[in-house]
């Protein structure tokens, strides 16, 4: 190949684009705010800082993934949640009948509206799990669970919503 063609073939990559979207997300075109009340902490057990934690993240997240501002309340797309289930159970059972790990499983009802196309509008609910030793007490390690499961939500919640899943 000589050193014009090798050029050419440079200068013709260079001119091709590939643009790719980081969140793969649907926003419509005439939606400009987002709105997400605080979640409602309804389960038993559940402590009320839980749902202040899947509240900032459903938040950070969405703005992290769309081009909309948040509003205090009634945005153009908007999310409403309660959290139905904080539930922890042992899993991995061990020979001696005892549990090694035990899992904190938080549920999480949403309303989502979206006044650009009210067919959108769902209600739905998601789920979440997070492991930890046995040994350890759920006050302990509680917070960095929730944070979390608060992730997990909230990147479900955005694939439910906006994400075309």
């Amino acid at each position: 190949m000589t050193t014009a063609m090798a050029g050419l073939a440079l200068i013709a990559a260079a001119g091709c684009t590939v643009n790719y979207s980081l969140s793969g997300g649907s926003v419509p075109a005439s939606a400009k705010t987002l709105s997400v009340a605080a979640m409602d902490a309804r389960a038993p057990l559940c402590p009320p800082q839980a749902a202040q934690v899947i509240t900032e993240a459903v938040r950070d997240l969405m703005q992290a993934q769309t081009p909309l501002n948040l509003a205090q309340g009634d945005g153009d797309i908007a999310y409403e949640g309660t959290i139905t289930g904080y539930d922890v159970q042992p899993v991995s059972i061990q020979a001696d009948e005892t549990a090694a790990l035990n899992r904190l499983t938080v549920t999480l009802t949403v309303h989502y509206t979206n006044k650009a196309d009210s067919k959108a509008n769902a209600d739905f609910t998601v789920s979440r799990f997070a492991d930890y030793p046995s040994t350890q007490d759920l006050g302990s390690v509680e917070t960095a669970l929730v944070e979390d499961i608060a992730k997990q939500l909230a990147q479900d919640i955005f694939d439910r919503t906006l994400g075309n899943w």
